[in-house]
C-alpha cells in the first residue's frame, strides 16, 4: 500500500513539471541576404537633390527617434508632443495595460491557493416532531467564524499554458503600442513634408498666374494694334482660368493636410497650434541604415505582434489538450461554532474538515472538437504570420525601388529645371538688349516656374521615400 502511494505521489510530481500541447518553436527567419532580385544593398545616389548631397543604403541599427535625422526642429517638436496627446497611443496603452493585469490576475488565481475568511450568525428554533417527540422547542443562536483554503495543482500544465496565452497577448497589444507609435511619427513626418510641398507649389502658381496675367494684357494691346488675333486672347484667358482653378484645389488639399495634421497631433482642428512647413526646413538623410531580413523580423512591430498570437494560440492549443487530463483540487476549512460570541474561540468549537478531489474526463464528446478547433487556430496563427513576413519583405523591397527611381526622376526634373533657368536668364539678357520682348521674357518665366512645380514634388516625393525606409525598417529600438 506504502508502494502503490508512493507511485502515485511521483507520478503526479512528474505531471507538475509537464505542459500539455508542445512547446512553441520561433519560427525560422528568412535565409535570403536581399530583398529583391533588382535592387541591392547599394548606393543611391541623390543627384542634385538641394535637400542633401547623396544618399546610401547600408548596414546598420535605425536610431529609436530617427525623425530627427531630417534636421527639423519643427518636425521634432510636433511628433513629440503628438507621442504624449495621440488619443489612438492612450487607447493602445489602456489596452496594453489591461492585458497586463488579466495576466496577473489570471496569475493571481492559480498559482496560489485561495483562502477566504468567513463569519456567520444564525438564529434558529428546533421542535422534536422531526424525531417523533411533542415539544422540546428549543431557540438558539448559532454563530460561526472560519478560514478556508483550496488549491488545484497544475499536474497537465493547463495554468501554465492558459498564463502564456495571456503574457503572448499582453505581448502582442505592446507591439501594437510601438506600431501605433512608428505609424504615428510617419504619417506625421509624411503629412508635413506633403504640406510643404503643396505650400511651395501654390507660391509657385500665384507667380505662374501673375506672369500670365501679364501676358494676357499685353496680347489685347497687340490685338488692339492689330498685331494678334482673338484666337490668342482666348487662348490665353483659358490658360489663364486654368491656373487660377488649380489654386484653389491645392488651397483645399493643404486645408486638408493641416486637419490631418492637427488629428494626429491630438488637436482640434479649429484650435490647433501647428507650424507651416516648407521644404527647405528638411534635410535629406545621407546614410540610411539597412536590416536584412533575418534581423527585420525580429524587430518591425507587425511581425513581432504577429508571432505574438502565433505563441498565444500555440498555448491555446495546449490547454485545450490539458482538458483530458485529470485534475487534482484540495480544500480546508478551520473555523468555530459556538452558541455564544464569549465562547465562540473556546474549548470545545473548533471545527475543520480537509476534502480533495481528483477529475478525469471519462466522456465528453466537447474535448476533441474543441482540441482541434484550437489547432486550427494555431495554424492560421502560424500562416497570418508568414502573410506578414511576406509583406515586410515586399515593403522594403517597394521602398529600396522607389528611393532608386525616384531618383532618377528628380535628376531628369533637376535638369530640365537647370535647363529652363538658363533659357530665362538668356531671353533675360536679349530683352535687355532689347531684341526680346517682354512677351518673350514672361513666357519663358511662366515655362521655368512649371518645371518647378514638378521638381518640387519630385524633391517632396524624395524625402516622403526617406519616410517609408524608416518605417519599413520598423523603427528604432528603444
Amino acid at each position: 500500500m506504502r508502494r502503490k502511494r508512493t507511485g502515485l505521489f511521483l507520478f503526479a510530481v512528474l505531471l507538475v513539471g509537464c505542459s500539455a500541447g508542445p512547446d512553441f518553436v520561433r519560427p525560422d527567419p528568412p535565409k535570403s541576404s536581399g530583398y529583391s532580385s533588382n535592387v541591392k544593398p547599394a548606393h543611391f545616389d541623390a543627384g542634385s537633390f538641394t535637400l542633401g548631397d547623396a544618399q546610401t543604403v547600408i548596414q546598420g541599427e535605425v536610431s529609436a527617434m530617427w525623425w530627427e535625422q531630417f534636421r527639423s526642429g519643427k518636425l521634432n517638436d510636433m511628433i513629440t508632443q503628438a507621442l504624449l496627446n495621440s488619443p489612438t497611443l492612450e487607447a493602445a496603452k489602456a489596452t496594453l495595460l489591461q492585458a497586463e493585469y488579466l495576466y496577473k490576475a489570471k496569475g493571481g488565481s492559480t498559482l496560489y491557493p485561495r483562502i477566504d475568511a468567513n463569519a456567520g450568525a444564525l438564529r434558529q428554533e428546533t421542535n422534536g416532531s422531526k424525531n417523533g417527540q411533542v415539544g422540546g422547542e428549543n431557540t438558539f443562536n448559532l454563530l460561526n467564524s472560519s478560514l478556508s483554503a483550496g488549491y488545484t495543482f497544475d499536474l497537465s500544465g493547463s495554468n501554465h499554458r492558459q498564463l502564456e496565452s495571456l503574457a503572448a497577448k499582453a505581448g502582442y497589444y505592446s507591439f501594437q503600442l510601438e506600431g501605433a507609435r512608428l505609424t504615428l511619427a510617419a504619417d506625421i513626418a509624411t503629412t508635413a513634408i506633403y504640406q510643404a510641398q503643396l505650400s511651395g507649389q501654390i507660391t509657385i502658381l500665384e507667380k505662374v498666374l501673375a506672369a500670365r496675367l501679364e501676358q494676357l494684357a499685353i496680347t489685347r494691346e497687340r490685338l488692339r494694334l492689330g498685331s494678334a488675333s482673338p484666337q490668342e486672347v482666348l487662348a490665353m484667358q483659358a490658360l489663364i482660368e486654368q491656373t487660377r482653378a488649380g489654386i484653389p484645389a491645392l488651397r483645399n488639399q493643404l486645408d486638408q493636410t493641416m486637419h490631418l495634421l492637427a488629428l494626429l497631433s491630438g488637436q482640434t482642428p479649429d484650435s490647433a497650434s501647428l507650424p507651416l512647413f516648407a521644404l527647405q526646413d528638411f534635410f535629406l538623410p545621407l546614410s540610411l541604415p539597412l536590416r536584412v531580413p533575418s534581423e527585420l523580423v525580429r524587430v518591425r512591430p507587425d511581425i513581432q505582434a504577429s508571432e505574438a498570437l502565433m505563441r498565444a494560440a500555440n498555448a491555446d492549443y495546449g490547454a485545450a489538450v490539458a482538458k483530458s487530463f485529470p485534475q487534482i483540487t484540495l480544500s480546508a476549512t478551520i473555523g468555530s461554532q459556538a452558541l455564544t460570541a464569549a465562547s465562540l474561540f473556546g474549548t470545545g468549537s473548533l471545527v475543520w474538515g480537509v476534502a480533495g478531489q481528483l477529475v478525469q474526463p471519462i466522456f465528453n464528446k466537447g474535448l476533441a472538437p474543441e482540441r482541434d478547433a484550437a489547432k486550427a487556430g494555431f495554424d492560421a496563427a502560424s500562416a497570418n504570420y508568414h502573410q506578414t513576413v511576406l509583406k515586410g519583405l515586399r515593403e522594403v523591397a517597394d521602398v529600396l525601388t522607389a528611393l532608386d527611381n525616384n531618383k532618377q526622376i528628380l535628376s531628369g526634373y533637376t535638369g530640365a529645371d537647370a535647363a529652363a533657368q538658363e533659357q530665362l536668364m538668356i531671353t533675360g539678357n536679349r530683352y535687355k538688349l532689347g531684341s526680346a520682348s517682354y512677351l518673350e521674357l514672361l513666357q519663358a518665366q511662366s515655362e521655368s516656374e512649371q518645371y518647378r512645380l514638378e521638381l518640387l514634388a519630385s524633391q517632396a516625393r524624395r524625402l516622403s521615400d526617406t519616410v517609408a525606409f524608416y518605417q519599413a525598417m520598423g523603427g528604432g529600438r528603444k
